[in-house]
């Protein structure tokens, strides 16, 4: 089951290096000459649990704030129990040709009719707003991969101030340093907002609290609380309360804690007390000032950050800021801005994936809207899997660890969607979940009559143990790649005309063929078949290496045998259905 892999990112041959010491490489950061206008243009942090974007605004700073259990509605189930007596009818009308019938049917009775998945949604806005700050010069605001901190500064009548932030995984907060090379001229009032109902107050002469509860979606009621608390201390200076804001005046620093916490106990169940785990959180991050805490943030960070480094040789295009060498990076030779986006890409991973917390979702952990694109959810069709496909090849193992738990928990909720639904063993997943673990197809059957996402899926548990080999972790994990099998083997039918075994009613995902474009719904295709051949062959293996499971491991290997073979179709093309219907039009963005 170990096998050696070279990894090929674009068409490039790069020089990584993995174990790499410190390189203190001042390229590694994204920077800027402006603030930032719009949400996508701030600056991301995170710490696995919070996320941040910081938009870099001296006169009004924005800082977005998420954490990853804070999601509209609450435990439930989406299963639709019609699905099991239609599937006869459904597989009679595919094999038949009968596509859009199918497709209607499925609309009908294997859709969910509860919920088709809680969006994720943000904490709220951190306001900051300097008065008289609007004429500054010599403007910069950066990202530094190689430390996790955003840094933003500027001059205003002689004076230089600086902001720096960072979301520190030891102390589980985000902290924000305002400063001046001049004394008592950091001034501001800070105020929290959201874009839904919300609570707020001050506490004390240097505290703010926002409440919240996530929205109802769809017929499930939002039951996730939440509390955010930001706190301000100075050197120098004042801190005085309002209502709902906080003043600081006349201080030569300042510096802000942000804690926030809900409610979340975990997919099945909530009821954990939001305000005391916000406060622990903040008392504990409290006994350490800012600089033995930013030393700890940037110690645990590069812990993970400094094993790869990737030099592809620099040109004089580093000198210019990110946005410019974007622009240009098509019309001359910037090699640097590559490997920065490679580092990037492993940054984010990090900031948004930590042991023990929550996967990263389509945004990673940056949301600022209630009802973003596509949820914000995790769509398991692609984009799940594309997350983490860095995770082991770039030396992230412990960034796959909230998938592989999320893998544990599906395979558990999925066991009865599998049951109500089809009447298989084993567990399934459809296109989509979310926080609350959801199994069932949503969307429509356009898009979600698709049974594959737990074999997609799964294919994370092995990748894990092919880079690290520990038998132990593969039998904690054996269960769920099983479990992944059984529900396919159970579910394969015999196609009528060549006797193959195949998946069905299933998708091409997201994709129809020229043959019948309003429906996508069909038989045996090439996706799946390629799935079902790689999650029998894995889990065989496994069985193998842990010496259980023969009986079983041999009905795997009678199937792969009766699965369709590759078929290369009329204009020479691998096809991706099982019959020739393959356009060379065809502009699928999947």
């Amino acid at each position: 089951m170990r096998i050696k892999r070279t990894v090929l990112f674009g068409a490039i041959c790069l020089m990584v290096t993995v174990n790499a010491c410190k390189t203190d490489d001042q390229n590694l950061k994204l920077w800027y000459d402006h603030p930032a206008g719009l949400w996508v243009e701030a600056l991301p942090l995170g710490n696995g649990r919070l996320g941040a974007m910081i938009f870099g605004d001296p006169c009004r700073e924005l800082i977005q704030l998420n954490e990853n259990t804070v999601w509209a509605g609450g435990p439930n189930r989406n299963d639709n129990p019609d699905a099991r007596g239609a599937l006869p009818e459904i597989r009679k009308l595919i094999f038949a040709g009968k596509y859009r019938e199918a497709q209607d049917l499925a609309n009908q009775k294997f859709i969910s009719k509860t919920s088709n998945g809680s969006p994720y949604q943000p904490v709220g806005n951190l306001r900051l707003y300097f008065p008289g700050h609007e004429a500054y010069t010599g403007y910069t605001r950066e990202l530094d991969l190689e430390d996790a901190v955003v840094t933003t500064r500027y001059s205003l009548d002689g004076v230089r101030y600086e902001s720096r932030v960072f979301a520190s995984a030891p102390d589980q907060v985000i902290l924000a340093r305002i400063s001046a090379d001049a004394p008592g001229v950091v001034s501001f009032t800070a105020s929290m907002d959201r874009p839904s109902k919300f609570r707020v107050m001050t506490s004390g002469n240097d505290e703010i609290i926002l409440t919240g509860t996530t929205s109802d979606h769809e017929t499930v009621k939002g039951r996730v609380k939440f509390e955010a608390l930001v706190k301000i201390l100075t050197t120098g200076g004042t801190v005085t309360a309002g209502d709902t804001s906080l003043q600081v005046s006349h201080a030569d620093a300042a510096t802000i804690y942000v804690s926030i916490a809900s409610n979340f106990k975990n997919y099945r169940e909530l009821g954990a007390d939001e305000g005391e785990r916000a406060e622990a959180y903040l008392k504990n991050a409290l006994k350490k000032d800012y600089e033995q805490a930013l030393k700890d943030h940037i110690a645990d960070y590069r812990s993970y950050f400094d094993r790869v480094s990737l030099d592809l040789g620099t040109t004089d295009s580093v000198k210019n800021p990110t946005d410019l060498r974007i622009e240009q990076f098509a019309k001359g030779k910037d090699p640097q801005l590559a490997a920065l986006y490679f580092q990037y890409g492993r940054y984010l991973l990090i900031s948004s994936s930590r042991p023990g917390g929550q996967p990263a979702n389509l945004q990673g952990i940056w949301n600022d809207r209630l009802n973003p694109p596509w949820d914000s959810k995790y769509t398991v069709n692609i984009n799940t899997e594309m997350n983490y496909w860095p995770s082991e090849p770039t030396n992230l193992t412990e960034m796959s660890e909230p998938l592989i738990q999320m893998v544990r928990e599906l395979s558990q909720s999925g066991r009865q969607t599998a049951e109500v639904m089809y009447g298989a063993g084993g567990w399934v997943l459809h296109h989509n979940t979310d926080l609350w673990r959801i199994n069932g197809p949503v969307d429509g059957s356009f898009w979600g009559m698709w049974p594959m996402g737990g074999a997609w899926l799964s294919q994370q548990l092995i990748a894990r143990y092919e880079f690290n080999g520990d038998v132990e972790y593969l039998k904690s994990v054996y269960p769920a790649l099983k479990g992944a099998s059984e529900f396919c083997l159970d579910f394969l039918v015999e196609e009528p005309v060549h006797g193959w075994l195949v998946i069905c009613p299933s998708v091409s995902p997201e994709n129809a063929p020229s043959a019948h474009p309003e429906s996508s719904i069909s038989a045996g295709t090439t996706m799946d078949n390629q799935l079902v051949f790689d999650l029998f062959t894995k889990t065989i293996g496994a069985a193998g290496i842990l010496g259980t499971d023969r009986e079983f491991a041999d009905s795997l290997k009678r199937a792969l045998d009766r699965l369709p073979p590759m078929q290369v179709g009329h204009w020479g093309q691998l096809q991706e259905w099982m019959e020739d219907w393959d356009s060379p039009d065809d502009h699928h963005r999947h």
